[in-house]
């Protein structure tokens, strides 16, 4: 068994033993020193894959009883849709609770940071450009649900009461919302995603592994000019959340 990733391999093998039904919902598992016996590893290895099928939903522990098996965790679906900006108010908060749970977040916002080359490119301003920067962590009944780093060119809201997205008499209201306020028409919203790996910092936040499958997503509203006027990058655990584009169908 490869030293690097030893625990790996004992969540993989006790994942296939799992889901071919060797043991059902509510059953005990053997303790971790029968595992790392029989699988030839120490006990702390033997632990940290348990820990692993805990954090993806398969396993729960429970405080001076032992390790069990769980009914698996639902995946929900998250959709995408150009109506969600019509709703008013915050479309995550309106998401869940279409859902039945309780939409919150938590930022940090930054202004006058240099717009990075990659960043600039997008908003089709100069590097170096000011910007205010936003840190999101969005969570659904107190757990994670996605990440956001959004970007927003200060000389478009410079001198308004939006320029912080979460401050104000706007804040939390969404980026449609709040530019409708200072005059500045949102059209339309371009949404690139692709897989991606967690990295630590991102685990840690999202309650996953390192290495875990998420989808990211690189958005960014137009106005009806066609000018960029807010980009971000959306992060999403992909083994909690498919994600589903809605599309409207013209008809002549």
């Amino acid at each position: 068994m490869p030293r690097e990733t030893p625990y790996l391999q004992v969540a993989d093998a006790l994942r296939a033993r799992i889901t071919s039904g060797e043991w059902q919902v509510g059953d005990k598992l053997p303790s971790r020193a029968k595992f790392a016996a029989e699988y030839g590893v120490g006990q702390s290895v033997a632990q940290r894959a348990m820990e692993r099928l805990i954090i993806e939903g398969l396993l729960e522990g429970r405080a001076g009883s032992g390790t069990y098996i769980r009914r698996p965790r639902e995946r929900l679906r998250m959709v995408r849709s150009r109506h969600r900006e019509s709703r008013g108010g915050s479309p995550f908060r309106a998401d869940m609770r279409e859902q039945g749970r309780a939409g919150t977040w938590e930022s940090r916002s930054t202004a006058r940071v240099p717009a990075p080359e990659r960043i600039a490119e997008r908003l089709a301003i100069a590097p170096g450009d000011p910007c205010v920067h936003t840190h999101y962590e969005f969570l659904a009944d107190g757990q994670p649900v996605q990440l956001s780093e959004s970007w927003e060119p200060m000389a478009i809201t410079d001198g308004t009461p939006v320029v912080l997205p979460e401050m104000g008499p706007h804040a939390g209201a969404g980026v449609v919302e709040r530019m409708r306020s200072i005059g500045v028409i949102i059209e339309t919203a371009v949404e690139v995603p692709r897989p991606a790996r967690a990295t630590q910092e991102q685990a840690n936040l999202l309650g996953i592994s390192v290495g875990d499958l998420i989808t990211e997503i690189e958005r960014t509203y137009h106005d009806t000019e066609g000018r960029p006027v807010e980009t971000a990058d959306i992060t999403v655990a992909d083994v909690r959340w498919e994600i589903a584009y809605e599309i409207g169908v013209q008809h002549d």
